[in-house]
Formats: C-alpha cells, sequence, structure tokens
C-alpha cells in the first residue's frame, strides 16, 4: 500500500475532520469496550452518525514551507531494527500500519479483513505547552470485514487525537490504538483487537517469513523528486488464527494476514490521481506486492514498483518494465459512481508468473466522510494461473483510490 495521497491532501478544502477530535470525551479511553467511534461529543451523539457534526478540516498544509520542511525525509536508505522499527516514527509526517487477510472457518468458508491505522502529524511541534490535548497528531482507523458466503462488506471509521489515553503509538515497537481497536506485538505474536456494534475481529498473527524491505536500496520511490518516496516494510506471510464476530455470531477463522509499514513525509506528485496495490500468496510460497502510480494524463508514473518474495523469504525488486498489470473489466460503483477495474492480468515474464484475479464480492467500497474523507475500494480477491511455468491458485486483497472523486481529506 502506497504512502501516496495520504500527506498530499491533507490540506484540501474538501477535507473535513469530525467534531469529535476537538470535543472528545476523557472518559473514552483506551480498551473501553462499546465506545462509540473517536469518543462521545457533547449530548452523546456519534460523530459518524451524523454529518451536521462535521467542522471544515484544519488547513494542515497551510504551514510554513519552513515548518513543513522539517518533518524528517525518505532520501537515502534506512539502517532498520526489529522489533523497534515496527513502532512509530514521529519524526516524518505520515504513517500507517496496515493489516489484511485471507480467512477461512472450520467448514472452509472464505471471509476477508481489513484492519488499519493511520497517523498524521499535525505539527512537527505542539505550538502549546505539552498536555495530554495537544494537536501534534491525528490517528485514523479503518475496520473492515468481507462476508464471502453473505456476500455482505462491513466497514467502520475513526478518528482521534491523541489524548488523554484515546489513540497513540509506540516508538519502542508495535503498539499503535485507537480507543478499543489495536495492534500489539508480544513477542513474536501480534495481537489485533477490533469491534464496534455488530462486527469484530480477535486475531494472533505469527510470521513464517522475515521482514521484506521494499523499494530499490529500501527507498520506495512514488514520484522522481528527492522526497517523494517512503520506507515501507512488510511481513508478507502471517500464520492468522481467532475469531470474528459478524451480526452477533462469533465465528472461528484461520489463515493468512499481511502486514505493511509505510513512513515518509512528501510523497505524491501533483500529477498524480491514484493508485491500483495487490498483494497476493501464490500456493506455490511465493508472495507478490504490486503498485501502480496514476497520472492525469492516463500514462503511468515511471517509479511504480513492486517486490516479489520467495518461499525461503529473500524477495527481488520489481521495476515497473518488470511486470504488467492489466484491467479486462470494469464495474461502476452503483454508490459512488467510481468506475473500477475488477478483472485484472498480472504477468511478471521473468518470474513465469500469469495470473488473472477477481474479487470476492463486487462491492467492497469504502465511503470515508468521517476520517480520511477518501472513497477507495479495498477488498478480497482470488484467483489462479501459472507461476515458475505451474499451475497455481492465488487469494489476497486489492487497494484503488482515486477512481471516485479526489484524494480529498486525510489519506
Amino acid at each position: 500500500m502506497t504512502l501516496g495521497g495520504f500527506s498530499k491532501a491533507v490540506g484540501s478544502k474538501e477535507g473535513k475532520i469530525p467534531q469529535s477530535v476537538f470535543f472528545q470525551n476523557p472518559k473514552a479511553g483506551r480498551g473501553r469496550k462499546g465506545d462509540s467511534p473517536g469518543g462521545v461529543v457533547p449530548g452523546g451523539i456519534s460523530p459518524w452518525n451524523s454529518a451536521i457534526l462535521l467542522i471544515p478540516m484544519i488547513l494542515l498544509c497551510a504551514l510554513t514551507p519552513a515548518l513543513s520542511q522539517e518533518w524528517a525525509q525518505a532520501l537515502t536508505p534506512r539502517k532498520w531494527t526489529f522489533p523497534r522499527d515496527h513502532g512509530a516514527h514521529p519524526e516524518f509526517r505520515t504513517e500507517w500500519w496496515y493489516f489484511t487477510g485471507n480467512l477461512r472457518s472450520p467448514s472452509e468458508v472464505p471471509y476477508g479483513y481489513q484492519l488499519t491505522f493511520f497517523r498524521q502529524a499535525v505539527q512537527v511541534k505542539s505550538r502549546m505547552p505539552e498536555n495530554p490535548w495537544s494537536l501534534r497528531d491525528l490517528y485514523l482507523a479503518h475496520f473492515a470485514i468481507t462476508d464471502i458466503p453473505k456476500k455482505r462488506f462491513r466497514w467502520k471509521e475513526r478518528i482521534s487525537r491523541t489524548g488523554p489515553g484515546l489513540a497513540g503509538a509506540s516508538t519502542a515497537g508495535m503498539e499503535v490504538w485507537l480507543l478499543n481497536w489495536s495492534a500489539q506485538m508480544k513477542g513474536s505474536t501480534i495481537v489485533l483487537q477490533a469491534g464496534d456494534g455488530g462486527m469484530e475481529l480477535s486475531l494472533e498473527l505469527i510470521p513464517r517469513k522475515p521482514v521484506v524491505i521494499h523499494g530499490r536500496g529500501g527507498i520506495s520511490r512514488k514520484g522522481p523528486n528527492p522526497g517523494q518516496a517512503s520506507y515501507y516494510a512488510s511481513l508478507t506471510d502471517l500464520r492468522t488464527r481467532g475469531f470474528l464476530k459478524i451480526e452477533g455470531s462469533k465465528i472461528p477463522v484461520a489463515g493468512r494476514s499481511w502486514f505493511d509499514q509505510e513512513f515518509g513525509s512528501n510523497q505524491l506528485a501533483t500529477d498524480q490521481t491514484g493508485w491500483d496495490w495487490l498483494s497476493l500468496y501464490l500456493s506455490d510460497g511465493r508472495d507478490l506486492m504490486l503498485y501502480l502510480l496514476r497520472r492525469a494524463d492516463g500514462t503511468i508514473e515511471p517509479s511504480s514498483s513492486g517486490t516479489l518474495v520467495f518461499a525461503d523469504g529473500p524477495s527481488r525488486h520489481l521495476e515497473l518494465a518488470d511486470f504488467r498489470l492489466s484491467v479486462l473489466q470494469r464495474r461502476k460503483s452503483p454508490r459512488s459512481g467510481g468506475l473500477y477495474p475488477s478483472r485484472w492480468r498480472v504477468e511478471i515474464p521473468s518470474a513465469g508468473i500469469d495470473l488473472e484475479i477477481s474479487p470476492r464480492l463486487p462491492d467492497q467500497e469504502l465511503t470515508t466522510e468521517g476520517s480520511t474523507g477518501v472513497t477507495y475500494w479495498e477488498g478480497a480477491v482470488a484467483g489462479n494461473g501459472r507461476s515458475a511455468h505451474r499451475s497455481v491458485s492465488c487469494e489476497g486483497y486489492v487497494e484503488m483510490t482515486g477512481y471516485a472523486g479526489s484524494l480529498g481529506g486525510i489519506f
């Protein structure tokens, strides 16, 4: 998943932040089961259920040029240290922790999930004396379950300032939370918890492959200019066990998850309008990540790239010339009107990979007016084809932005 327009569009006049960011209930702290998203505004009204409580977004990009330059940039190869680098990097403006998974019940019924935490810095340093209510960072989160057997896609969103205890991320290792949604690494196990209304997940993820560092020389480029890049690491094969709860039904599940973490400060160019990103597990043990950044003139940004991860753990960087991602079919969203790709052919000739993939459910679109302000498609996919010239099946996730309006808001 690319950092993309998360920071590019922070100053968009189209974006809005819910009033709850500024008027949180101080009792709605971390880990309180049943808290409404982002706390409770005066009167107890959930801001996600009432658009009238939205107020104009802070023009975060209106900071002076000198101040905006104080955030660190992804310019040179990084010396990574894990598990510390699974934690937060507050010297960079934008960061996210991103989990997706393809799961099955004991009777082999398939499900998908997404749980994503975003940190967006508002100021390099707080302009007020440090206190729990300082607005240095915003935290946002998206949670989705793809209920394939019932052909239903459910999702929730949240946004909050940091304190006191409402949201945050440790700099010592993976521990990020927004109210009672959390991702925490305990030893070598990642524990995910999220619940809202009739949907819930509780999962344990254990890596089966080492950390993958994306990009040439550890720099994942998003454009031609200095700083148009991120630091991007993944755990691509996480054995996953736990349960999902959908409409009161607790469902034991097992399968595989993918974890992405990116951080940077200045990624997209002004002529880039969106991206297509995919992560795939192949049945021969190889994993694949690709992303294409689309430009306003209809061409693809030459910095677009990918990574092929081998069954025994090593990985190989893929330049744009090394692969082809062809759209075979499109579908118009009945909600947003966005015309999204809905079937793809994935080719990597040098690896003998030729796959055809499609969504497990056509409608997996999120319209996140209450947090990032972006309408995007993020969902479970599956397919089959050939890898190393042998027949394989595959499954994974695809994300598509910029097909239903601009990248306004925070994303």
